[in-house]
């Protein structure tokens, strides 16, 4: 186990050092410039179009989802233990100003989402019974039609697979086993076995049963947790301009706090956000596309607009709240980790010591942080599943049955297997696959950016979806759960 850890830190080092931080940021870059800064143009817009529409209730939609339906799916997979154990590991190695860089790749991310979202639309194939079928395998096919098409496609797909519907999985279950086990004394194998009973449940309801938990599930774990952390900072108020002051100052200064000579420290802190960052709010690494295709929208750029809202959602609402509350405890005002790594502190501990610190009691901190991630990975489970499945059937058309079904098991099995393995080999494992999902996708935005960009510019379409050829059926997502 040693070695494999060994091989694949290795590997991940150096995608996410230099190619990963070259093309989440380029790609950025590149589409905010592009589309006039479509993430501050339109903030409004999507903010207005998530929050002027959300109902309790979102109906079953024939063919799709309704937006909010697909926002909330995608949000749910946005939202798990990257903004609680990922954003502590980020600020643990790369010091508090790990967290600027996240900032900096969510803006960024934002319009290379809205670009995702737009493409996931625009490529999306409704078929003459009402069903539709998108997501990134069908904006890379477009991009690149023929054998590299093909190839692209295929390593996007199973990619997801491996990523999200499996070793994905394994981290929501073992951050859930192993903060419940903390908080509650509970053996990680009887949290792993109740986690996977009540997945299943809904893995084989289909995306629907998915949209419907999803978008109740989201707004009551955010305002859960958002609630908590409001507690914390009124608590630390007095140190909160310092833990700004702490972000800004050791973005650019992370040799201060995490030793080292500057160069290996601030590529440190760099790496660790985009890391981190690209786990948390998904932008450029075409999970969330998956579930945006899917919505029933009047125009792609509708779509693209609500998709924003999703990345400033997780990173600067939710993981911006983990962020203030461990650095105000845990840093700011000689706290135990103001002179760099503690013993006895680790990602997964560091939320729970700092909830516990501000309401008084370690325990009451340790079984909040337990609950509320609970609904994080869980929520994110099921969103990844769903991605998983949908790629799944893209792979075997001709037996997306027998497929679907024997995949849903092996999903569930995996929830089990990530409450009993290493921590360290199911991360490194899930960055190594969520890094290589981005590869094939940017190169398709890029490809096919003048689609985003004449969304984004309100001109006329450049693409259009066309039906889906016979002998390649979509998946019948209208017909799933029933």
């Amino acid at each position: 186990m040693e070695t494999v850890l060994h091989i694949v830190q290795k590997i991940n080092a150096t995608l996410s050092d230099y190619v990963l931080i070259a093309l989440l940021v380029g790609m950025g870059l590149f589409f905010t410039v592009r589309t006039r800064f479509v993430q501050v143009r339109c903030f409004g817009e999507g903010m207005r179009a998530v929050f002027g529409g959300i109902r309790w209730r979102g109906g079953r939609q024939k063919g799709g989802l309704s937006s909010f339906q697909a926002l909330a799916t995608a949000v749910a997979a946005q939202v798990g233990t990257g903004n609680i154990v990922g954003a502590c590991g980020a600020i643990l190695i790369g010091g508090p100003g790990a967290i600027f860089w996240m900032w900096l790749i969510a803006f960024l991310g934002m319009a290379t989402i809205y670009a995702e979202a737009v493409l996931a639309q625009k490529t999306r194939q409704e078929h003459a019974d009402g069903t539709v079928s998108g997501g990134p395998v069908y904006y890379i096919t477009r991009a690149f039609p023929g054998r590299v098409g093909k190839v692209l496609s295929v390593f996007f797909a199973l990619a997801t697979v491996l990523a999200l519907g499996f070793f994905g999985t394994m981290v929501q279950s073992n951050s859930i086993a192993e903060s419940v086990n903390g908080a509650f004394s509970v053996p990680g194998w009887a949290v792993g076995i109740a986690v996977a009973a009540l997945a299943g449940v809904v893995f084989f309801g289909g995306a629907h049963r998915v949209a419907a938990v999803a978008e109740k599930l989201v707004p009551v774990m955010a305002m859960l947790y958002l609630l908590g952390g409001l507690v914390v900072i009124g608590v630390r108020i007095r140190y909160i301009p310092e833990t700004f002051g702490m972000i800004f100052r050791y973005a650019f200064r992370p040799d201060a706090l995490i030793g080292g000579g500057i160069g290996y420290a601030l590529k440190t802190a760099i790496s660790q956000g985009v890391k981190r960052g690209l786990f948390s709010n998904e932008a450029g690494m075409g999970s969330t596309p998956h579930a945006h295709a899917l919505a029933k929208v009047k125009t792609p750029h509708e779509q693209g607009v609500i998709a924003m809202t999703g990345v400033f959602l997780d990173t600067f609402v939710v993981l911006t709240m983990t962020a203030l509350v461990v650095i105000s405890t845990l840093y700011a005002g000689g706290g135990i980790l103001s002179g760099g790594a503690a013993a006895g502190v680790s990602k997964t501990n560091m939320a729970q010591l700092a909830f516990g610190s501000a309401f008084g009691n370690e325990g009451l901190g340790s079984a909040f942080v337990a609950i509320c991630l609970c609904f994080f990975a869980f929520s994110t489970i099921l969103g990844w599943n769903l991605f998983g499945k949908l790629n799944v059937e893209w792979l075997f058309r001709g037996k997306k049955k027998l497929a679907t079904a024997l995949y849903a098991a092996l999903a569930v099995g995996f929830v089990v297997l990530g409450s009993l393995l290493s921590n360290d080999l199911v991360w490194e494992l899930t960055d190594l696959f969520n890094q290589l999902m981005v590869l094939p996708n940017a190169l398709a935005l890029f490809a096919l950016s003048g689609t985003a960009v004449a969304a984004a510019r309100g001109k006329a379409p450049v693409c259009a979806a066309k039906e889906a050829p016979a002998a390649e059926p979509a998946a019948d997502i209208s017909r799933q759960g029933r």
